[in-house]
């Protein structure tokens, strides 16, 4: 005669339960998350873990572009702590000559790999920078200036060392213009390059997307005869600039995210990556 074991029936109806009421709590959750203008924590990134182009790879999305133009273009690559430490001799190998490295972000975070990064890719023979990854609602464009500086973002003519870069595109923990007008947006960004040229010597190389810089300073043309430009275009053509600039210094023309895969072609021969150096 079988025997029934009520105990291990009442468990089992009991799990199954539980799994049906987990399922549709997930199902409610799902539905709820997918609602526009909702998003959940996860969705934000930690402050600090901004890379170049991490903002215009969520907008645009990550392609590999970059057909040669006429003019000869000269390999580069940018770096930040996803990246850990680099393997420069291998890019070296590869064709890489240049290279820029993220120093900082905001007021509040330098990035633990930089001095394997900057000093790595020098030693190598590259030619290389550091760049600051802008969060203009957090601290002026004054402050992040000189946290930059103060932090792997000065300058020596040394031939080596280029002009520190502003990375300013989407903001990948909030609002795309960082809660600011066009006009703040370019006063933040006057005050930041004007801060670093004041203390340097030196335009810093300005980093941006031709959509954000149209959505977020109204495309404003006062950059464009002083700044070089670094323009980020995930396509077979550079498109159309920022108003002010007639041609871009440099092409970020390929991103995959957080791996060293994020290249740029310098619009010119090395002797023109020299120049820039050299100032």
């Amino acid at each position: 005669m079988p025997v029934h074991r009520s105990g291990t029936a009442r468990r089992g109806h009991a799990v199954r339960n539980h799994s049906a009421a987990a399922g549709i709590l997930l199902a409610v959750l799902a539905l709820i998350l997918a609602l526009p203008g909702t998003a959940s924590a996860a969705q934000t990134p930690a402050r600090g873990t901004a890379w170049l182009g991490m903002g215009v790879a969520a907008h645009d999305g990550v392609h590999t572009g970059g057909v040669s133009p006429m003019v000869t273009q000269t390999e580069g690559v940018d770096t930040s702590s996803h990246n850990g430490n680099v393997a420069w001799s291998t890019l070296w190998s590869s064709g890489v000559k240049w290279a820029y490295v993220k120093a900082t972000e905001g007021t509040y975070y330098t990035s633990p790999n930089f001095a394997q990064q900057y000093n790595g890719s020098y030693n190598v023979g590259m030619i290389r920078g550091s760049y600051h990854f802008a969060t203009p609602d957090t601290t002026s464009g004054a402050a992040q200036a000189n946290y930059f500086i103060a932090h792997g973002g000065g300058w020596s003519k040394d031939g080596k060392t280029l002009p520190g870069a502003l990375d300013i595109e989407w903001n990948p923990y909030g609002a795309a213009c960082y809660g600011k007008t066009a006009a703040g947006m370019v006063s933040w960004i006057k005050d930041f390059t004007n801060t670093y040229k004041a203390a340097t010597g030196r335009d810093p190389v300005i980093y941006t997307a031709t959509s954000w810089w149209t959505q977020c300073t109204g495309n404003s043309a006062s950059f464009g005869s002083i700044n070089p430009l670094w323009i980020a275009r995930y396509a077979t053509a550079v498109g159309t600039l920022p108003a002010g600039w007639g041609v871009q210094t440099i092409w970020q023309y390929t991103s995959s995210g957080p791996t060293v895969g994020d290249h740029s072609h310098f619009n010119g021969d090395l002797s023109r990556v020299q120049a820039l150096a050299n100032g």
